[in-house]
């Protein structure tokens, strides 16, 4: 039933008689007239049809009525706690010793190895549209270039400390993360200095990984960011970075919570960082580990990181969730490693679902378990999205 017609209905069922209303003016003296009457009967009807039609259509309290809140693109992004911006997004590069290189990486697509001349053409257009942050990856590809110590990793000429110089000449808004690890560039592709039976020596690992660190710093990187997982390495680097005088001026970035897992492949492809034998699930955490996260996140930041990062991201919101309420007055981070960004592509290709709008779910969810900065392959793809 309509509500005019429930007005019509119930003014007609209320109406009194033509006999009946002249007793009922004549016993109160009343000289209201017959159309003042009819109004309010009118009134009361209407009142009463708007409470059985406003009974009706709420089903419990009516604060349960949502809808009206997000009916609007705009109102539905104003219900977002953190909503996805460029300065947030960090682009991963895969720098190689061979200057002219720019070779694609078939596991992940849309990405390219880049040698030191291919950088700033890459490079220019993003951040035009507004890319803010890189971090660096070094891809040692000559031979015998790789040993037991990891003596490449900072070579002055090396592919690392070489882009940072040149990106920060040509590029000098950028904010320039340098990864710190050794196992690019080992001959057995582990995170460290290994002792005889195979098992990583912490102590001679620290104290490379942090000299890693130091002359990534000195090169001028705005950050550095150990992935290695040694334990003490955060103490160390910071150290170091004060005993040098630059402690002031270099954030510390620590991959706190670091799962060991199958989600690195392509990664591991791109940066030729598969070890010869064994794995590293000794030194990366076990999936199930979460105490042991929650630990290694409170270590790293009583050891003086800026930065606590989870990785890999989105099987992994908990954590993310549990940095953030540890951390709190911390920055948190979350990579979305190179097998969560190849299964998206792999299921958009295969008719799954739209690239953009899970490259989107996917991060919001990041930021919804309590990420602030999030690395992403996505990133040049982001530039443009955020921009339509």
């Amino acid at each position: 039933m309509s509500f005019s017609s429930l007005v019509n209905d119930l003014s007609f069922k209320d109406k009194p008689s033509a006999a009946s209303e002249q007793r009922r003016q004549m016993a109160r003296g009343s000289s209201v007239s017959t159309f003042d009457d009819g109004r309010s009967h009118l009134s009361r009807a209407r009142s009463y049809a708007s409470t059985s039609a406003t009974s009706v259509s709420i089903s419990g309290d009516i604060a349960s009525q949502l809808h009206g809140g997000y009916s609007h693109p705009l109102a539905r992004s104003w219900q977002a706690e953190r909503q996805l911006t460029k300065s947030m997004l960090i682009y991963p590069l895969f720098i190689t010793d061979n200057d002219d290189e720019d070779t694609p990486i078939p596991s992940l697509p849309g990405q390219n190895r880049r040698g030191i001349n291919k950088i700033v053409p890459h490079l220019e257009p993003l951040v035009r549209k507004g890319l803010r942050s890189v971090i660096l990856f070094g891809v040692p590809l000559e031979p015998n270039v790789k040993d037991a110590l990891g003596t490449a990793a900072d070579d002055p000429k090396g592919p690392v400390i070489a882009s940072i110089r040149l990106i920060k000449q040509r590029f000098p808004q950028l904010f320039i993360v340098a990864d710190v690890c050794l196992c690019e560039y080992t001959s057995h592709g582990h995170c460290g200095i290994l002792r005889d039976d195979g098992s990583l020596n912490n102590e001679l690992s620290v104290d490379r990984i942090s000299d890693v660190a130091i002359a990534y710093a000195q090169a001028g990187a705005h950050s550095v960011a150990p992935s290695d997982m040694n334990d003490g390495r955060i103490r160390a680097i910071k150290l170091k970075l004060i005993e040098a005088g630059i402690a002031h001026r270099v954030l510390l970035m620590s991959y706190a919570a670091k799962f060991s897992g199958c989600l690195y492949g392509p990664f591991r492809d791109a940066a030729g960082s598969v070890p010869s034998f064994g794995d590293r699930k000794c030194y990366q955490l076990p999936p199930g580990g979460r105490g042991l996260a929650r630990r290694a996140i409170e270590r790293d930041i009583s050891e003086g990181a800026d930065i606590i990062m989870v990785k890999p991201a989105s099987q992994y919101l908990d954590i993310i969730s549990d940095a953030k309420d540890i951390g709190k007055n911390m920055p948190i981070a979350a990579y979305q490693v190179s097998g969560e960004y190849a299964m998206i592509h792999a299921g958009a290709k295969a008719g799954v679902f739209d690239l953009k709008t899970m490259a989107f779910e996917s991060t919001e969810g990041i930021l919804r378990a309590g990420a602030t900065i999030v690395i992403s392959y996505f990133t040049p793809d982001f530039l443009d999205w955020l921009e339509s």
